[in-house]
């Protein structure tokens, strides 16, 4: 029988995989020339922003889960 904390972490982990694509999309973060690198602040603000996105992706994602379907 799994343990139910590893069965919450697994689900959890799985719906941030899952937002990934949403979060950074709402991000909206340029992509690093090659070769050069952040900084550390630079990292730390872009991860801020990473953040953010993410809680405003769960939020849609509940949203359109809970919305009832539109009568077409």
């Amino acid at each position: 029988m799994a343990d139910p904390n590893t069965t919450e972490i697994q689900r959890r982990y799985r719906e941030f995989l899952d937002l990934m694509p949403l979060t950074l999309a709402l991000a909206g973060l340029p992509h690093s020339e090659p070769g050069k690198y952040y900084t550390e602040e630079q990292i730390e603000a872009r991860a801020f922003t990473i953040r953010h996105a993410y809680k405003f992706a769960r939020q849609i994602a509940k949203e359109m889960i809970q919305r009832p379907p539109s009568a077409s």
